[in-house]
């Protein structure tokens, strides 16, 4: 029996008496095992996106044990890491720690763009950081493994960008393994995209972190085999096969899997596609999350809050039982005609079953993967009649072109099934509109508490590092438990700060927000002294720009130490498509100064 240890214990030796667990990699024969103090770890694995919710870390790994879950993933650190990892430790849960690396250009997940050759310094902050988050957490007993960047050679352009950032990423694992004996190095990459480069360039990697969905999955190790490469892999993320491999129906739009089959591409997947294979240590499937867009439907486990097809998928994978309450199954769904104007009424065919036999609370979404990245994304809720037994009707919205309607049957144990189909609709004055963004409802706020703000305020201008801005200020509030507060810490030249979206574009990138019925905009604001001159309002990116403010809006203040309230009216504007939802500008008077804002809103 041939054995290759990696990682062997030597903790004395190097003076890592207060490490509580160690992982290790062994391979026995053809097979490649991962061991945690001595015993098999099989990786089954759900990515967490709850990290923003501290407060119920308890009730989140309790139900990931309940879901049989033994570990997580994360893509990178916040002020909520060390509560993160005390709490799954306290649970048993082990953690995949993520360490960002940006990604080269704009892509599928996100709008950032990093320039791999020219930018040293931001090469070097990222290794900087890297290392300061393992010497931060490489003694916590909950770190299974380092997961270094997320699908980064998927969103550089060129080779030679892609080598800058392979050699990059081989100083940082490089480093890692010097610094840390006790866990291995994965570095994370979509599909096949990174294992040339890796193989080639990255040799210090020991697991290689491969995303795929659907079939895909069961050919990753034949991938491996062919390239010669002789390391294991975890499936990083994994569910159904995604929209990005499926052709459109018709009407162009891209159909949804069932619930049925997204159940299935888990349960199977796992038995057939990643169990058996020699060199797969495991799985984290996507997503233990909640939200309410359009890939929460697809891929998470939870919906509005509601559980989905995922959740019960995990469990059945990992501990072989089936859901405790089933999701109610759509098995038909239909329109009786093929094009509707706007605004009309159109009879859709309904065919939904409960095993429990629980009342069901019908609802109707839409949604068009057109425009801005947000909007692509976005739900809006459709006006419908009609009940189960007489049939149901919905009000087609205003829109141009192929949309995806889906219905959504929730039951009384929080559970929601959802299916889908497609219709043309026509609209005249949709079909011309030139910037298709999200239709904000009113109120819209840009600052409440900072709650789900919907601009930041990353557009710097003039004598911009002298600038700080707290977001969460509480010393100073009118309205709730947080302000804004900006701080000019020069005496002379002058400043500005934009709330915009998608942040730091300056109108390269289609965003913002319709904000067409808003009447007013109007915002509380007060300054360290009196009569502080400030030019404010919204609207910052002009027509020299591919994607502008269809208005722009300011107004010469005089600010007191005392919170007043301004009002800008914006009834006769065109607010179609607003990139800067706030924007404020002001200069040194021979002080530096305090401007704090609050209750920033449209109506």
């Amino acid at each position: 029996m041939k054995v290759r240890c990696l990682f062997v214990a030597v903790l004395l030796c190097l003076g890592f008496d207060n490490v509580k667990s160690q992982t290790i990699l062994e391979k026995v024969e053809d097979r490649w095992t991962l061991k945690v103090d001595g015993q098999p770890f099989d990786i089954k694995g759900a990515t967490f996106g709850y990290n923003n919710d501290p407060e119920n870390y308890d009730h989140y790994f309790k139900d990931l044990k309940f879901l049989g879950v033994n570990t997580i993933r994360t893509w990178g650190v916040d002020e909520n890491t060390k509560k993160l990892l005390d709490t799954a430790h306290k649970d048993g849960i082990k953690v995949m720690l993520g360490i960002w690396m940006r990604h080269g250009r704009p892509g599928r997940e996100a709008d950032d763009s990093f320039d791999y050759i020219n930018d040293n310094a931001g090469k070097e902050a990222m290794f900087n950081d890297a290392i300061a988050i393992v010497e931060e957490y490489k003694n916590h007993p909950a770190v299974l493994t380092w997961g270094i960047g997320n699908e980064v050679y998927l969103n550089i352009a060129t080779d030679a960008e892609k080598l800058a950032y392979s050699i990059l990423l081989e100083r940082i694992c490089k480093e890692i393994k010097r610094l840390d004996s006790n866990h291995p190095v994965t570095s994370v990459e979509a599909w096949t995209f990174g294992l040339d480069w890796w193989q080639k360039h990255v040799p210090s990697i020991d697991i290689y972190g491969l995303n795929s969905y659907g079939p895909g999955a069961n050919l990753l190790e034949d991938e491996l085999k062919k390239r010669g490469i002789d390391k294991p892999y975890v499936l990083t993320e994994f569910n159904i096969i995604g929209e990005w491999d499926i052709k459109p129906d018709v009407n162009g739009v891209i159909p949804e899997p069932t619930d049925k089959e997204k159940y299935t591409a888990i349960v199977n997947g796992y038995q057939e596609w990643i169990k058996p294979k020699a060199s797969c240590l495991g799985v984290y499937v996507f997503h233990y999350a909640n939200n309410d867009d359009f890939g929460a439907i697809w891929l998470l486990s939870h919906f509005q809050g509601l559980t989905r097809p995922t959740y019960w998928a995990i469990r059945e994978a990992y501990t072989g039982e089936k859901p405790v309450n089933h999701i109610p199954a759509i098995s038909k769904i239909g329109f009786t005609d093929e094009i509707y104007q706007s605004g009309s009424w159109g009879q859709i065919n309904l065919e939904v079953r409960d095993v429990e036999n629980e009342n069901l609370d019908i609802s109707f979404y839409y949604n068009q993967r057109t425009g801005s990245r947000k909007r692509r994304d976005q739900l809006v809720q459709l006006n419908s009649r009609g009940s189960l037994d007489s049939g149901y009707e919905i009000q087609l919205p205003q829109e141009y072109g192929g949309i995806k309607v889906y219905v959504m049957a929730k039951d009384q144990y929080n559970n929601v099934g959802i299916a889908s189909t497609s219709i043309l609709v026509e609209d005249e004055e949709a079909k011309n509109k030139e910037y298709l963004v999200p239709k904000a409802g009113l109120p819209f706020y840009i600052y409440k508490d900072n709650e789900s703000s919907p601009y930041i305020p990353s557009a710097l201008m003039g004598n911009y590092q002298a600038i700080e801005i707290d977001l969460d200020y509480t010393e100073e509030v009118y309205e709730g438990s947080k302000s804004i507060k900006i701080h000019y810490k020069d005496k002379s030249d002058w400043y500005g700060v934009g709330f915009v979206d998608p942040p730091g574009d300056w109108g390269e990138i289609l965003g913002g927000y319709d904000i067409t019925d808003a009447e007013t905009l109007s915002f509380w604001a007060k300054a360290s002294y009196d009569n502080l001159k400030v030019t404010a309002g919204f609207g910052l990116i002009k027509n020299d720009k591919p994607f502008p403010d269809t208005a722009i809006e300011t107004v010469e203040l005089s600010l007191t130490s005392q919170w007043k309230k301004y009002v800008i009216k914006t009834k006769k504007l065109d607010m179609s498509c607003i990139r800067s939802g706030f924007v404020i500008f002001s200069s040194g008077e021979g002080l530096s100064h305090t401007i704090y804002l609050d209750e920033i809103v449209f109506e």
